[in-house]
């Protein structure tokens, strides 16, 4: 289905509710140029554009406000039970670069117990529910060109830098990221390699928004009602396909003084953050390993319940990012430490992406695991947190090990 742009017409934005009978394939629904964020059972997808909320470095504090504002000054209409319309995001790592928001045009939901709605936003109230076609696919590219932007060795080189600088005391962490750049013969059709990290890794937050393809399983902060959670995850270890063999990494990673302190930094700050919002907030005792198709991480869950007034989600976002896990500690000095050494534009990479409705309820993944699609060309990202003791060519093996989640999903025929 192709949705026009209904900002352009005069009169009130609408949100109309549908129920929706037929079991649609939402990453078909979203086509190359949709949005759709899959979790554990439920999705939502969306096409078209409604409205965008643009903002730059110093709009970002009010970023809540001007989407809540946009979304509750909606009428609504159609089924009452249907869910309202969503904002989608996929937002800059860097906070002083501008970003926007877009509020699809059709959006379908699929909600956990099974329940499926159509909620259709423009001037006009819809006579029935809309007609989904799905999108012809596109040609596969036939030949893919799979280059680092640096050399592996450059990378190495700028991890002893960066211990270097640790061990003088300047900073505990930095969290430094490569980039590999893929270039096909022909643009890129982000729905296969959607499909197979859907399939790969049920339980992340896999998504496609503007452009920005991630399969996270970092749940950087959620809010339902007035319950807030957030799964920090710092501390990598591989899989390697062995239960015994992953076995004994799991012990290690726990069993690590350096992973178990890099861990409870992400974990203090995810805590210390969200407690002033909070009536009552708790982290789990210990850490638990989380488990994905080729690595394991340190995770812990935080979770509370939020003082009136709520704040919306899109405020704990703020607050929170970027964390320990993909910035550094202490914040400042970890960024300051990436933009001299990296050399690399971030772009979304370890950004916040998600979605937020009128009421600010909403769930934000880290942006990690994840590629920027533009035509025939794909940037892929992969990080790791950098401590006093880090081992350039460990640190090579685990951004490798990133790199593969993405680079299997993409390139595969």
């Amino acid at each position: 289905m192709n949705a026009g742009d209904p900002a352009s017409a005069p009169g009130p934005l609408r949100a109309h509710g549908f129920r929706v009978d037929d079991d649609l394939d939402l990453v078909e629904f979203a086509g190359p140029n949709g949005m759709v964020i899959t979790h554990d059972g439920s999705a939502v997808a969306g096409i078209g554009c409604a409205a965008t909320i643009e903002f730059g470095p110093e709009d970002r504090g009010r970023l809540a406000v001007n989407v809540h504002a946009m979304l509750n000054d909606m009428e609504r209409s159609g089924v009452p039970d249907a869910p309202g319309p969503l904002a989608f995001g996929a937002l800059p790592f860097r906070t002083d670069v501008p970003g926007r928001m877009v509020i699809p045009a059709v959006q379908l939901h699929r909600q956990p117990d099974g329940a499926r709605w159509a909620v259709v936003v423009g001037r006009d109230e819809p006579v029935g529910p809309p007609e989904v076609r799905p999108e012809q696919p596109m040609a596969l590219p036939s030949r893919f060109d799979v280059v680092a932007s640096r050399e592996p060795s450059w990378w190495m080189d700028l991890v002893e830098r960066a211990t270097t600088r640790i061990r003088a005391g300047e900073l505990r962490k930095v969290v430094l990221a490569r980039e590999v750049v893929v270039t096909a013969d022909r643009p890129v059709d982000p729905r296969p390699a959607l499909r197979r990290l859907r399939a790969a890794y049920p339980t992340c937050y896999v998504s496609f928004i503007d452009g920005f393809l991630c399969a996270s399983p970092e749940l950087l902060v959620s809010r339902h009602g007035d319950v807030v959670r957030a799964h920090p995850m710092a501390g990598t270890v591989p899989r390697l396909g062995d239960p015994a063999a992953d076995a004994k990494l799991a012990a290690s990673l726990l069993s690590n003084a350096n992973y178990r302190h890099e861990h409870q930094v992400t974990i203090d700050m995810v805590h210390d953050t969200l407690l002033p919002w909070c009536s009552f907030l708790d982290a789990e005792p210990q850490p638990s390993v989380v488990a994905v198709a080729n690595v394991q991480h340190l995770a812990t869950m935080v979770e509370g319940r939020l003082s009136r007034p709520e704040p919306s989600v899109l405020d704990l976002v703020h607050a929170l990012h970027p964390t320990p896990a993909v910035g550094g500690d202490p914040r400042e000095s970890a960024l300051e430490l990436q933009r001299e050494l990296e050399e690399l534009d971030r772009r979304r990479y370890a950004g916040p992406v998600g979605w937020v409705d009128a009421d600010g309820n909403g769930a934000w993944a880290v942006g990690v695991r994840s590629a920027e699609f533009n035509g025939a060309t794909v940037r892929v990202y992969a990080g790791n947190g950098i401590v006093a003791d880090s081992d350039p060519a460990s640190e090579l093996a685990e951004t490798q090990a990133k790199f593969a989640a993405v680079l299997g999903a993409l390139v595969r025929p």
